[in-house]
C-alpha cells in the first residue's frame, strides 16, 4: 500500500489492467495523442489564417487596383479573405467579359440590371465562403467527439473495473481495504484518463469554433464591401485573368 499513490504504481496498475480496462485506456490514450496533434495543427492554421487575413485587408484598402491586390493575394493562400477575393474577382471578370462580348454592357459599364444585382458574383462569394469555413472546420469534429465521448468511455472502464473488484471480493470472501483498494484504484484510472483526454478537447474546440466565427463574420463583411465596390464601378485591371 505504500506506493499506491506514486506515478510508478499508477503506471503499474494501468499496464496490469484487465483486457477491457486496458483496451479502454489504450483507446483514450490514442485519442488524447490525436487530440493534441490536432490542437497544435489547427492552432497554426487558424493563426496563419487570421494573420494573413489582416495582411490582406491592409493591402486591399491601400491598393487602387484589383489587379494589384490579386497579384499579392496569390501569396496569401491560407487567408479566407484572400481566397474569397480571388473567387469573387474571377467571377466578376468572367461575367464582365461575357457581357462586353455580347454587347450588352452600357457606356458606364453598369452590369447591375443585366446581372440581377450581380447574383452570379454573390453566389460565387457565398460558395467560396462556405468552402473556406468547411476547410477551417476540418478535424474539429474529432475534437467534439472526444470532448463528448471520452468521459463516458472512461466511465465504462471504471464501471467494468469496479464490477471485477466486487467479483474478487465475492470470491475472496473479504471486503477489507487491502482487497478493495487496488481494484478500485485501477478502475478509477480509466475515468481520470477519459477526463484528461476530454478537457483539452473541450477547451480547444470552443476556442477554435469562436475563432472561425470571427473569420466567418469578416468574410461576410468583406463580401458586402466587395459587392458594394464593384457595383460602384471601381476600375478593374485590363490585364486578362488566368
Amino acid at each position: 500500500m505504500q506506493g499506491l499513490g506514486g506515478p510508478s504504481s499508477i503506471l503499474t496498475m494501468a499496464f496490469s489492467s484487465g483486457i477491457v480496462v486496458g483496451g479502454v485506456l489504450l483507446i483514450l490514450i490514442l485519442c488524447s495523442v490525436l487530440t493534441w496533434a490536432i490542437i497544435f495543427y489547427k492552432y497554426r492554421v487558424l493563426r496563419r489564417a487570421a494573420s494573413q487575413s489582416r495582411e490582406f485587408l491592409d493591402l486591399f484598402w491601400d491598393s487602387k487596383s484589383f489587379h494589384t491586390v490579386l497579384a499579392t493575394a496569390r501569396d496569401l493562400e491560407e487567408s479566407p479573405l484572400a481566397n474569397l477575393f480571388r473567387g469573387g474577382y474571377r467571377e466578376w471578370k468572367r461575367v464582365k467579359t461575357r457581357f462586353v462580348e455580347a454587347g450588352t454592357l452600357d457606356a458606364n459599364g453598369d452590369l447591375s440590371t443585366e446581372l440581377g444585382h450581380m447574383e452570379s458574383v454573390q453566389r460565387t462569394l457565398r460558395l467560396t465562403a462556405d468552402a473556406e469555413i468547411t476547410r477551417l472546420e476540418r478535424m474539429l469534429i474529432f475534437l467534439a467527439t472526444v470532448a463528448s465521448a471520452a468521459p463516458f468511455v472512461g466511465l465504462f472502464g471504471t464501471v467494468w473495473g469496479i464490477m471485477n473488484s466486487f467479483r474478487e471480493i465475492g470470491l475472496s470472501g473479504s471486503a477489507n481495504l487491502a482487497v478493495v483498494a487496488p481494484g478500485i484504484s485501477e478502475a478509477l484510472i480509466a475515468t481520470a484518463t477519459g477526463l484528461a483526454a476530454a478537457i483539452p478537447a473541450v477547451v480547444a474546440y470552443n476556442y477554435f469554433t469562436n475563432t472561425i466565427k470571427v473569420l466567418a463574420t469578416e468574410m461576410d463583411a468583406f463580401s458586402s464591401e466587395f459587392l458594394n465596390i464593384v457595383s460602384h464601378h471601381i476600375a478593374l485591371s485590363e490585364a486578362p485573368e488566368r
